[in-house]
């Protein structure tokens, strides 16, 4: 069976058929870098305003408002073919507005890293650049072996930070949760919530061997990381939220930036 002769199913279990001179709009930012890279940004007709990558090629595609407060009129007027989503980035309430005018809405929902494989084909089968994506998955697949290959280092639970005020992390479902499953690291329960908020507690930190703050979307910094190291006298380290959550063509990247999380933890802060 050819790549071509798959059948492509997105998230929901929607079949749609190959269509290479698609008009698309993406409401995913690490998506809409996927499709850039596949060679599709000349079919890319709208973008949100956090799709900012590769930069100098999103400048020229139109922006249709954020990833949740998507302008329906500026979408209509772009006539797309397709519309791409994610579950968690994107309202239903929004998609299900899209679908009553745009033929095709594909819906994606990655959770774990492997999860790339099938996106990158996803895409590469509905629009028909199918060499294009097999010659990324096998980078990709390349990169994750050598994660996986490593010697397993000691388990670690870390409290990995999206949010202040109020403090929120990410449960063990997130995709983010999945990346740090791949250098054997676990994060504390901390209710049923998928992205839950949490208060500081000696009986908190006790569970843990380091926090993580992301620079997205809260943007934590050095100077947040160093105070709150002082203040729960653990390790605290600042990582690359895109590296940690973007799945798509930065996946590529942030499955290499895991070894490096790895050594930066192990050597306590140095990279």
């Amino acid at each position: 069976m050819t790549t071509s002769s798959l059948p492509l199913f997105d998230a929901l279990g929607q079949a749609h058929a190959p269509a290479p001179d698609a008009r698309i709009v993406s409401l995913v930012p690490s998506i809409t870098e996927l499709l850039c890279d596949l060679g599709l940004a000349s079919q890319l007709v709208g973008r949100t305003g956090f799709c900012i990558h590769p930069r100098e090629t999103v400048a020229a595609i139109p922006k249709v408002g954020g990833t949740k407060d998507v302008n329906i009129d500026k979408i209509r007027k772009l006539a797309p073919t397709h519309v791409i989503v994610n579950i968690d980035e994107n309202e239903k309430p929004t998609a299900d507005k899209l679908a009553e005018f745009v033929p095709h809405v594909v819906v994606t929902h990655p959770l774990v890293p492997q999860d790339n494989l099938a996106l990158a084909r996803l895409m590469g089968g509905i629009f028909g650049v199918e060499d294009k994506a097999e010659a990324w998955c096998a980078a990709f697949e390349r990169e994750l072996a050598q994660v996986r290959s490593m010697p397993p280092g000691p388990p670690r639970t870390v409290l990995y930070c999206i949010w202040q005020d109020p403090w929120m992390s990410v449960s063990k479902d997130t995709y983010i949760a999945a990346m740090l499953a791949e250098l054997g690291w676990r994060i504390p329960e901390l209710g049923e919530a998928r992205y839950p908020r949490f208060e500081w507690s000696q009986a908190l930190v006790d569970q843990l061997d380091a926090v993580l703050l992301s620079t997205e979307p809260y943007r934590f910094t050095e100077e947040h990381a160093d105070a709150l190291e002082k203040q729960i006298g653990i390790p605290v380290l600042l990582v690359d939220g895109e590296m940690m959550s973007w799945y798509g063509s930065r996946a590529l990247a942030g499955v290499r930036y895991l070894r490096e999380l790895r050594g930066m933890l192990d050597g306590e802060r140095t990279p």
